[in-house]
């Protein structure tokens, strides 16, 4: 039998254990389908337990495993819920440190560049393009985080990996880019429906690839690409409206970038809902009070950029002239958009910047920049980026004037850190973020 790579239950609970009862559930699921499959394949396995489990989806796992009693994993899906306890670690105010390096539950700095995130089942997953040393040249591939408190986070595993020899047949050009992931969850069909910008070595095709898995941090697959709207697309951002209505934001570098409603199935686009005449990427969006507020970034490559803002009371506009975020002369403070979070407490609510720092010829050092806006009424401030405190529970968002300003350290040596990740190989020019 092959080897399958993949998480094991027991490890995950030794890192997370308090599991939430909709993942204990998930986990649940996938067991049994993967029961299914295999005994409709012919297999047996008869020692079912955390330490043989690995958390994949229900196909991988029947590679691995296939039926014991399903009483005794209803008894531990069960067990594992009755132990699920708010984590200590999601209580209270939590600290962010601007550009420095954040590390995961291994102590290793995230890689989730360019990224999304979504709230499921009482947690918050961090999608986003995964630059570390462990991944072979050539290969791309998105990676899975999980935090309680969006400060605190969780390896899930790696959710997407694509090379050029697993590149679509029918898809043009050679090489692969695949970048800028984001996430939605669609209720109706029970799918998490992931976008990516795809694209080859020249970044000539400019379309989204489409994948899907039927868990959160389970195994995506690619099941389409296309240009949306029959579009160029290359950097894409993703909004879901308070109605829970999603949208797709796409850079068009002939026409400018697009706000587009996605099908019922999250499949396809819909419609075009508006076009910003603008040439501009790392499209953001947010909600607030009445009002939609739109950042993105001018086309500079990897060089920082002032980024701009402009509101409107209907997604279809009209839409206000774009203004700076942040005095032009810090450039965003050296990072570039790709994600508005709002945050809705018991007291307050809090919108978060989250951008990019990038570094193009040492990736796996590029940073992130996480700041509460000073928003509303229309108007949006990014302050000027310094340690701060987040609370989930209540919304509430604090910035500790007495700590220093960030001041980004100097780009890591190639070859990276221990615990880190490595720079994109040398022969290969570094891609458009």
């Amino acid at each position: 039998m092959p080897f399958v790579d993949g998480q094991l239950l027991r490890m995950r609970l030794a890192s997370e254990p308090s599991l939430t009862p909709a993942e204990c559930l998930s986990i649940l699921r996938d067991v049994t389908r993967a029961l299914s499959y295999a005994h409709a394949h012919g297999a047996v396995h008869r020692d079912t337990k955390p330490d043989n489990r690995g958390h994949m989806s229900h196909k991988t796992i029947a590679a691995k495993l296939s039926a014991p009693c399903l009483a005794a994993l209803v008894t531990f899906a069960v067990s594992a819920a009755a132990q699920s306890t708010p984590p200590a670690r999601g209580s209270g105010p939590q600290t962010i440190n601007p550009g420095e390096i954040w590390p995961d539950n291994r102590g290793q700095h995230i890689q989730a560049h360019g990224g999304g995130i979504i709230k499921y089942g009482g947690l918050y997953y961090w999608f986003g393009e995964q630059r570390g040393q462990d991944v072979p040249p050539g290969q791309r591939a998105v990676s899975c985080y999980s935090s309680p408190d969006l400060v605190n986070w969780t390896f899930r595993r790696t959710v997407f990996t694509m090379t050029p020899a697993d590149r679509p047949a029918d898809f043009p050009g050679t090489g692969i880019v695949l970048e800028r992931p984001k996430v939605f969850y669609n209720a109706k069909t029970k799918q998490f429906v992931m976008y990516v910008h795809l694209d080859n070595t020249g970044y000539r095709a400019a379309e989204v690839g489409v994948a899907t898995s039927e868990t959160v941090d389970g195994e995506y697959e690619l099941i389409k690409h296309f240009r949306p709207l029959g579009r160029e697309s290359r950097d894409i951002g993703q909004f879901i409206d308070d109605d829970g209505t999603a949208y797709l934001i796409f850079e068009d570098r002939p026409n400018g970038w697009h706000i587009a409603k996605l099908s019922d199935d999250y499949l396809s686009i819909e419609r075009d809902v508006h076009l910003f005449p603008e040439h501009m990427e790392g499209g953001a969006l947010v909600h607030l009070d009445g009002l939609y507020y739109a950042i993105g970034s001018h086309l500079t490559g990897w060089n920082a950029n002032p980024n701009l803002y402009a509101t409107a009371t209907s997604l279809e506009g009209p839409w206000s002239g774009f203004k700076d975020i942040a005095p032009p002369e810090s450039k965003t403070y050296g990072s570039q958009s790709t994600m508005l979070i709002k945050v809705v407490g018991t007291k307050s609510t809090t919108v978060i910047f989250m951008g990019d720092i990038w570094r193009p010829r040492t990736q796996w050092d590029s940073r992130y920049l996480w700041m509460p806006l000073e928003i509303g009424d229309g108007k949006l401030v990014l302050p000027e980026p310094r340690q701060w405190t987040l609370d989930v529970r209540t919304g509430e968002a604090v910035i500790n004037k007495q700590a220093p300003a960030m001041v980004l350290p100097p780009p890591a040596p190639r070859g990276g850190p221990a615990g880190g990740a490595a720079a994109a190989p040398s022969s290969a020019p570094p891609a458009n973020p």
